[in-house]
């Protein structure tokens, strides 16, 4: 064993030394970027990262963010930070506290646009080599953003050690970039260009399209060549964004419309209160969270499974006493419907003002909720997409109700045909309540999705009122089917259009589309089957 210890002995010794030198070199360096010499200065940034040290990244980053200080007295280098007297000097490799001197004891290093470059190059190059691979993957994003051809052999060696697939292409298209600026030979950058032209993005094609003229034909026509593909490319990806943007929209639409369809195809009520309902839903969602916040934080990522049933309750309670003290005694007389329920809209939001004021109030997304995936050149974001997904869990969870449930049955015989279902015995009155309660509940729930897409104010549900309708309308008054086709369809036509001619001219198209529509088909896309219905 005494050997072995004493070889280790040896060994350190002997390195001793070596670290020593290695961190008087550093330092020396440090000391030597207190120059005005801006192309001195570079080679200095190209010389401290080239020592591989791990202090050096921190270094450099202060030099970038305008944290390097000389001393006035001795020309000294320190990273400098404010205090409440003065400023405080630290040492720039050990951050250890120096000294503190007077506000005008110490002068910033300037730096120019070059060297900022120079010095994001330098720090993608040191960190190449990071044992994180979120630190690798970052510097190989450096790279590509600041291309720097005396990179190229350490992004060699970095790409040969590395075994993360990902990490590896990315650290491939920084070499292209840094490729495509250097002095390398034609066949080094046709192989650029093929790597870059697979990645695609704007900042290849701006890339591409910057190839300087002195270039041979032969790599400005691959350029312009693989310019054309991204760019072609990049139109399927946006045909695609606004198709993912359309859905999302639509599934908003599926939410609100849901609910109105209901209550529009049993009852032919005109309701002008049904935003209200969302709204209701969305102010509820923020009470919940209100209380988890103060009572209990550790509940806070189940606040939106917490408020889906209160919500509903809220709003469907609200829902059946507008019914039975309003509704009910103004039924076929669709003016006087129309009037009141539209007060009733206005007595809602003056109540919502009163209680928690006209301001928009803050509701969180749960984590599950928060953060974004991309997919090719598409971003996709995790609210939108858990909506999405929910939005078409209520629409099937309805379906089972209306044709698995006695509830359902009975509302779908007064919707073929009152006067027999009073005959068979049915309560109508009962129904009418209750589809007007089971569809301003829907509302509630759309209101708690809805809350974590768009401002919870007491104009929530006014946005949405009237899309509501045409997305009934144009499906065809209460089937839910065509409430979803309906509403996918007037979603992802409005985000083809918006590019075009704007939001409000959009919206106006689908509108003066839908008049038109329905002057041939009147009872919608899917129209409902029942005497009563066809009379």
């Amino acid at each position: 064993m005494m050997p072995r210890f004493l070889a280790l002995f040896l060994g350190l010794c002997l390195c001793l030394p070596i670290f020593e030198a290695r961190a008087e070199d550093l330092s020396g360096l440090v000391q030597k970027l207190n120059t005005k010499d801006y192309a001195a200065m570079e080679q200095t940034v190209a010389e401290i990262a080239a020592t591989g040290d791990e202090r050096a990244a921190g270094v450099l980053r202060a030099l970038g963010d305008g944290d390097l200080y000389y001393r006035k007295d001795d020309d000294k280098v320190f990273i400098a930070r404010d205090a409440d007297s003065g400023t405080d000097l630290l040492d720039p490799l050990t951050r250890e506290f120096v000294e503190n001197v007077g506000r005008r004891d110490a002068r910033r290093i300037g730096i120019n646009n070059s060297l900022r470059r120079a010095i994001r190059g330098a720090l993608g190059a040191l960190t190449l080599q990071s044992p994180e691979p979120r630190v690798r993957r970052a510097a190989a994003a450096s790279l590509f953003k600041s291309p720097d051809p005396e990179a190229i052999e350490t992004l060699d060696a970095a790409i040969a050690a590395e075994t993360d697939e990902g990490i590896r292409n990315a650290m491939a298209v920084a070499r292209a970039a840094s490729v495509m600026r250097s002095d390398l030979g034609e066949d080094a950058k046709l192989a650029a260009i093929e790597t870059l032209a697979d990645r695609g993005g704007r900042d290849v094609m701006a890339l591409l399209k910057g190839v300087p003229e002195t270039e041979t034909e032969a790599v400005r026509a691959a350029a312009v060549s693989a310019a054309e593909l991204i760019q072609e490319r990049q139109e399927l990806w946006a045909m695609a964004q606004n198709i993912y943007y359309g859905i999302s929209l639509g599934s908003v639409l599926l939410m609100a419309a849901i609910g109105l369809a209901i209550t529009f195809g049993v009852m032919g009520v005109i309701n002008m209160a049904h935003g209200e309902m969302v709204m209701l839903g969305a102010y509820t969602t923020f009470v919940v969270q209100e209380i988890i916040r103060n009572n209990a934080p550790g509940l806070f990522e189940f606040s939106l499974l917490i408020a889906i049933p209160l919500a509903f309750l809220v709003s469907g309670a609200v829902g059946v006493a507008m019914e039975r003290g309003i509704i009910r005694y103004l039924y076929g007389r669709a003016l006087e419907t129309l009037l009141a329920t539209w007060g009733v809209s206005l007595i809602l939001q003056q109540a919502v003002r009163s209680v928690f004021g006209p301001t928009n109030q803050e509701v969180g997304n749960p984590d599950f909720m928060s953060g974004a995936v991309e997919l090719g050149e598409m971003t996709l974001t995790y609210n939108r997409i858990w909506i999405i997904v929910f939005s078409l869990v209520v629409l099937f969870t309805l379906m089972l109700v209306l044709r698995k449930t006695p509830l359902g049955l009975q509302m779908r015989a007064v919707t073929q045909n009152r006067r027999m279902a009073a005959a068979m015995g049915i309560r109508t009155d009962w129904v009418d309540a209750m589809t007007f309660g089971l569809g301003s509940g829907i509302a509630g729930i759309a209101g708690v999705a809805l809350s974590q897409i768009d401002n919870v104010s007491p104009n929530l549900g006014q946005s949405y009122i009237i899309d509501s309708f045409m997305v009934v309308v144009f499906g065809g008054v209460g089937n839910l089917w065509g409430t979803l086709v309906a509403a996918m369809s007037l979603g992802v036509a409005n985000k083809f259009l918006e590019p075009f001619s704007g939001a409000v001219l959009a919206k106006i198209f689908v509108l003066v589309f839908i008049i038109l529509f329905i002057q041939k088909r009147p009872r919608g896309l899917f129209a409902l089957k029942g005497r009563a219905v066809e009379a």
